[in-house]
This record gives structure tokens, sequence and C-alpha cells, in this order.
């Protein structure tokens, strides 16, 4: 490969470049030098066999990987988020109504609504700190599948361009900047399940036009008809290609919906309820998202290249709930809502350089990541039948982080790879709180290295050492707390918790195609937290607590035994622990254990297609000493399609297709019916949807 040249010509179209993108502005953080010119190895040529890409010379660790366009069609998803699944060991389940962000599970977490998962969407974050329900909620219900043109996913923190949230694993969702047809579908199903698409892409001005529209509504299968509302919609204008090229997206999405939250046990196996009823039918919420994004890539030539992404998002949900039921206030109840009113604005610009070093091809990536949450206000209120009746608290809030992160591949020989990083981070907090005492400035910076080192292709067969330390930020609040504003008298004292926690993780891996058509990779995994987060069943939230130590085995395969057949298998392991010293236990509630996962997909039988598909999520602990665990949930979903003509199909997805009566998720805390004279330890759960079935009609024109 050639060297970067030094020409002044180059160098003041990258200095050019930066001024615009906002970089050189960005100085009251950070001013990093850059004084070495490097940019990308040529990446491998990818092979890629229907529904899924071969994996070696792809990633840097075997616990990375790609999830085509063809795999997220080809899958039945009873709500949007579920497309993550395809991301080996990841859980999508949901504790709520359908409007609400899902839970994730992942490498011995309950991930709660995202934090410690990291999400983008078409270059913009989806996890919002110092959210009004949890920290990094990441709320997925403004996706399009039809529009996704796949999935890159990473676990660990060895990857220097991702930062907050990412310690357990991170997932990038691409948008396609067109489609090859203009569509148009329509599905019916069970809960008066109604869902309309319309998506095209013509040319204009020399550019593609991009579109998608998306109507839906469903009451689901209970007693209390969730009533979801969903419009959702996008616009994008893309010109050029990857290497030099730009696209302006618009998304849209509104929301409401009636919730059934979780449900004490106690209340079904009495009689007080059925296994889809309500203790409080007035919850629910509603929610909207708006967001304009700029993505760039230019070429500069000599193998430099840039890239830009910019991106402003508005953002609003009020979300009324109720946990505990007539335990804080036997009159009202203890419903409360949730309110958070954000807006976000962020760029992420970054340089690719490649030259030789020292002989051996090198591959060096720079790049800036800001974001500022102005959020207006952020609250939590007590409210009876979601009106208002107090304010616990109430905070403006403004939060800034700047990010800059270096990576740099060496090809050491044909054979060795490897892969340093760093990143540094800084954040800065601004709290103005209804609590005069909790309002105040917090700012701190965290460093963290990073290093993959990559062994073979030997007989079709990579090896991995991957080694990082990454964060996770904590909530705004928190580190400026001084009362606790559940204390009327606003007399308790509470410690604030830090800014920032720190993650340090380690990984080997074995990615191998040795098999003819079978991709196999196996990792042994090792993460450890300075503090974990645990789910308040009373306060419906998330609080930092004591640190904690999650190893694991993760085992994928993707086999091809024909050109219409694929048959997939995940496993993965965990043992999640708190490493401190305490009386309570040292087992880490809802930390899950086994997952598993296996698929068949036929595509293209003639004018026949489909999947089927079954998910294992083991139990877990539910309290400190395990004493009290989850029971265990197994899903089959199944999709059976035909395609009438070229422009015509029909399928049909069946879900629960056994029709079990598991839970989606479940918690174990003290709550009080309205007749119960006092509070009861339960499990509390969210049972899985029934066996529920959805026809679709689509057209290609």
């Amino acid at each position: 490969m050639k060297a970067v040249t030094r020409a002044k010509t180059g160098a003041a179209r990258i200095l050019q470049f930066f001024l615009f993108s906002g970089f050189m502005t960005a100085g009251s953080y950070w001013a990093p030098a850059l004084a070495q010119e490097k940019a990308d190895i040529q990446a491998p040529e990818v092979e890629v066999l229907g529904t899924y890409q071969t994996g070696l010379g792809t990633s840097d660790a075997a616990s990375a990987g790609t999830v085509t366009a063809r795999r997220v069609e080809t899958r039945p998803a009873l709500r949007p988020a579920e497309l993550l699944e395809y991301v080996p060991g990841v859980i999508v389940t949901q504790h709520s109504g359908d409007g609400k962000a899902n839970q994730y599970f992942l490498r011995g977490f309950n991930l709660d609504h995202g934090t410690d998962f990291a999400i983008d969407v078409a270059g913009m974050p989806v996890n919002m700190p110092t959210h009004g329900h949890g920290q990094g909620y990441a709320d997925l219900n403004f996706l399009i599948p039809e529009l996704v043109s796949g999935i890159d996913y990473r676990k660990g923190p060895y990857f220097a361009e991702v930062g907050d949230f990412s310690a357990a694993g991170a997932a990038s969702i691409r948008y396609t900047n067109s489609l090859p047809y203009t569509l148009g579908s329509v599905t019916l199903g069970g809960g008066d399940y109604r869902r309309a698409v319309f998506a095209g892409s013509p040319n204009v001005g020399g550019g593609t036009l991009l579109y998608g529209l998306e109507l839906m509504s469903n009451d689901g299968p209970w007693d209390n008809p969730q009533d979801f509302k969903k419009f959702n919609a996008a616009l994008r204008y893309s010109r050029g290609g990857e290497a030099d090229g730009f696209s302006i997206t618009g998304m849209a999405y509104q929301a409401d919906w009636d919730s059934t939250d979780q449900i004490p046990l106690r209340a079904v196996q009495n009689g007080l309820i059925g296994r889809f009823g309500a203790i409080d039918p007035t919850d629910g919420g509603e929610t909207s998202r708006y967001s304009l994004s700029y993505e760039q890539h230019y070429d500069f030539g000599n193998n430099v290249r840039a890239m830009l992404d910019l991106y402003a998002i508005r953002y609003k949900l009020n979300l009324f709930s109720n946990f505990t039921f007539f335990l804080d206030d036997t009159t009202n109840g203890d419903q409360f809502e949730q309110a958070d009113n954000r807006t976000v604005l962020g760029l992420h610009p970054r340089l690719h350089f490649s030259n030789k070093l020292g002989g051996m091809d090198n591959t060096m990536k720079i790049g800036l990541q800001v974001r500022r949450d102005h959020i207006d206000p952020v609250g939590l209120y007590h409210t009876v039948a979601r009106q208002r009746l107090s304010a616990t608290r109430e905070d403006r809030v403004l939060e800034t982080s700047a990010g800059v992160y270096v990576e740099d591949a060496l090809q050491v020989t044909e054979w060795f790879r490897a892969v340093p990083g760093i990143r540094v981070d800084r954040y800065e907090f601004e709290v103005d709180s209804s609590i005069p005492q909790n309002s105040g400035n917090k700012d701190d910076s965290i460093v963290s290295p990073k290093l993959s080192l990559v062994f073979g292709p030997w007989v079709k067969t990579e090896y991995f050492l991957n080694a990082g330390r990454g964060f996770h930020s904590n909530d705004a609040r928190g580190t400026t707390i001084k009362l606790d504003p559940n204390d009327p008298t606003l007399t308790t004292p509470v410690n604030p918790v830090h800014p920032l926690v720190r993650s340090t993780g380690a990984e080997i891996g074995v990615r191998t195609e040795i098999i003819p058509n079978l991709q196999s990779s196996i990792s042994l995994w090792q993460l450890k937290l300075d503090s974990e987060l645990l789910f308040v069943g009373d306060a419906g939230t998330t609080e930092p607590s004591r640190p904690s130590q999650r190893t694991g085995v993760e085992w994928t395969n993707h086999y091809r035994p024909a050109s219409w057949l694929l048959v997939d298998f995940d496993l993965s392991v965990s043992r999640a622990r708190f490493t401190d010293e305490d009386p309570a236990g040292d087992h880490i509630p809802g930390s899950v254990e086994k997952v598993a996962s296996f698929g068949v997909t036929v595509d293209s039988l003639g004018p026949w297609y489909g999947m089927l598909q079954y998910r294992y999520f083991g139990p877990r602990p539910l309290i400190e000493d395990d004493s009290v665990r989850s029971s265990s949930t197994q899903l089959t979903n199944l999709r059976v399609g035909y395609r009438i003509d070229p422009k015509w199909r029909l399928h049909l997805d069946v879900f629960n297709l056994f029709d079990r009566e598991d839970g989606d998720i479940e918690y174990f805390y003290k709550s009080k019916l309205q007749t119960e004279g006092a509070p009861v330890e339960d499990i509390h759960f969210h049972p899985v949807e029934p066996r529920t079935l959805r026809l679709t009609l689509t057209a290609h024109f």
C-alpha cells in the first residue's frame, strides 16, 4: 500500500473538513494533536452466503459480528427491539406496555432498559443518560425493520470507538440508503393487531430519496387492552457511496398506550386477577421522538478518509407506573409519573489513515464524540389515575460529554494483527433541582485503554485475545444529591454517587470455518464493574451499589447445509457475583445465567420460505442469597411464507407456538394490595403473550 503523502493541499483539505464538522470548536474539552497521518488497511473481501456473512478477517474479537439485512427480513419479531436477539446471547423482554423501552439481558446482566448495552441507529445514540425512568433508557420502538440494512455488534469494553453504556456490549443498527423496490405491506393479527408499512426509494436530483411510513395499533391479550397506537416515519436523502457521499435523515415517532405492568403472583393464585390482568388499569404512557441527522463520507485520496455524523434529537416521555400498589400511600395508591423532556445534540467526526510503519501495514483511527443533553424537565411525581398529586422532585439538567479515541491496527505479520487503542472521556453535569440542596455541578474524566491481538487465519481458523477498560455514566441527579426526595421532611441525608463507573474486561476467543459451510466461534470472557446497578421495585428505577464480577462462555454457530437452508445454534453461560463481603449474599438479582437459541431458516425453497426460532431464557436469582429464583422462559416462534408471484408474497407468523405460560420477566420485592393489611414480599411477573398469529401481505412494485 502507498504511504500517506504530506502534501500541503492534502493537509489543507483535512483541516477544512474538521473545521466544518466542528472538531476544532470542541477544544474546550480536548485538543488532540493529529501529528501522524495514517489510515486504513484495506478490509478483506467478505463473502456473503445467503443470510449470513463469513467471519474470517472481518473483526477483532470472536464475539463481534454482523447481521445482514436478509436475516433481519426473515425473523418473526413480536416487537421491533427483538431484532437484537440476533446478537448471540441477547434476550429482549417487556414488563409493561409495548410503548415502553424493552428489558435487555446479556452476559450475566439484567441491563434494565439499556444500561451497559449501547445502541445506535443510523449513527445516532439511542441510550438516554439521566432518563426519567432509568439510566441508559433505550427505546427502539421508532425502528422500522424494513429499512434496516444490517446490525453490527460487539461485546466487552475492547473497542475504542464505543464509549458510555457499552461494558456488556454494543449494537449499531444501520438504515439503508435505497430499497430494490417500492414496498407496501399490511399485517392483521390477534389482539386487534393492525400494521401498515409503505416504503420506497426513487431517484431524485442525482441522489436517492428513501421514505418509510408505519402505522400500527395493538390491544394485545391483556384484560385491560393496551390500546397501543404508533405513528412512525423516516425520510432519507443520499448521494454518493460509502467512500465518498452523504445522507440527510429525518425521523418522526409518536405513540401512546395503556399498560399492564408486572403483577404479584399471589394476586393470580388467589383468583383476584387472571394472568393477563392489571392491578392499576390507569398505568400507561405517551412518548415522541423526532430527529434530524447528517452523515458524510469523504475520500481525500492517498488512503485518507474522513467521516462525520451530526444529529439533533427531540424526545419526550410521560410514563405512569405502579409497582407497589398501596404500599406507601394506602389511600391514593403508589402510582407515579416519570417525565422526560429533552433535546440532544451531537457530533462524531473521525479520520482513518493508512501507511507503512516499519514495513508493516498500519491503520489509525482518530475520532471525537461530543454530546449534549438538555433535559427540561426530568421529573418524578405522585399521581392517581395519571393526575398529579405532588412532585417528588423535578430537575433541569444539562449533561455534556466529550470523548476522544485513537485506535491503531498494525499488521505485524501475515498471521498476527495487533490493535491497541485508548479512549479519554470527560463529563460535566449541571443540575437545577426543585429541592435546592440537590442542585449543583459535577464533572469527571476517565481514561480507557484497549488492546486486541488477532492470530491467523491458520486452516480457516482465527484466534483472539482482547482486553480493555470501559465505563458507564451515572444519573446526573445522583451525582449532586444530598437529601432524600422521598422524605417529606427533607432531613434524610443521601450520599452522592460517582459520576463514572469503571468496567474492566478480558476475552479469549476462536472463530473457525474449517468445516465446510459452518461458521463457529467460542469465547471465554470476564468482566468486572466497580459498581453494580440494581432494580429497585418500590421506585421502579435503578440504583448503584456493590462491585461485581462476571465470567462466562459463548458458543455461536451458523451452518448452511444447503443453499436454501440455514441452521443457527447459540449458547451462553455466565456467572455473576458481588465481590465484596455482605451478609445479604453475593448473587446479583436478575443476572442471567443461561441463554440458548436454535433457529432453522428456509430461504427460497421454490416459492416457500420461513423460519422456526426457539429461545431459552434460564432461571435467575431474584435476591442476593439466591433463596428465590425466577422460572425459565422457553419460546418458539414460527414463520411460514409463500411467494405468490414476483410482486406478491404472504407470510404467517406464530408467536409462542406451543402456548407456554411462562414469565416474560420476574422480580421479587415487597408490595401491598388494597385488600391486604400488611405488605407482602412476593414474586412479581409479566407473562409472555399467549399463542399469537399475525398474517402479512406484502407487495413489491
